[in-house]
């Protein structure tokens, strides 16, 4: 069956960074378009970042576009996310998602996340 585990967060200070992982099995991720969302304390799901099936084209939320860069292993077959010049409005319960739908925000299957916390 399908699953998804995310790993890779903990605790940041200001200005640091941290790289996820999201481990897939039961499907190929090259295959489908794939995103990362998050979710705050409090506040809604809030997508991040995502990457066509062909790789072609990844998108950003204003919110980390240029911080933050997305990218996928094919041989492990495992999506990445890595954060940089973390802030600590980037503290969230981050998850990957199989995206089905054209907007990248749209998902079928997501893991159970992996928290980050950016303090000092």
């Amino acid at each position: 069956q399908v699953q998804l585990v995310e790993s890779g967060g903990g605790l940041a200070q200001p200005g640091g960074s941290l790289r996820l992982s999201c481990a897939a099995s039961g499907f190929t991720v090259s295959t489908y378009a794939m995103s990362w969302a998050r979710q705050a304390p409090g506040k809604g799901l809030e997508w991040v970042s995502g990457i066509w099936s062909d790789g072609s084209d990844t998108y950003y939320a204003d919110s980390v576009k240029g911080r933050f860069i997305i990218s996928r292993d094919n041989a492990k077959n495992t999506l990445y996310l890595q954060m940089n010049s973390l802030k600590p409005e980037d503290t969230a319960l981050y998850f990957c998602a199989r995206v089905v739908g054209p907007d990248l925000k749209e998902y079928d299957y997501w893991g159970q996340g992996t928290q980050v916390t950016v303090s000092s």
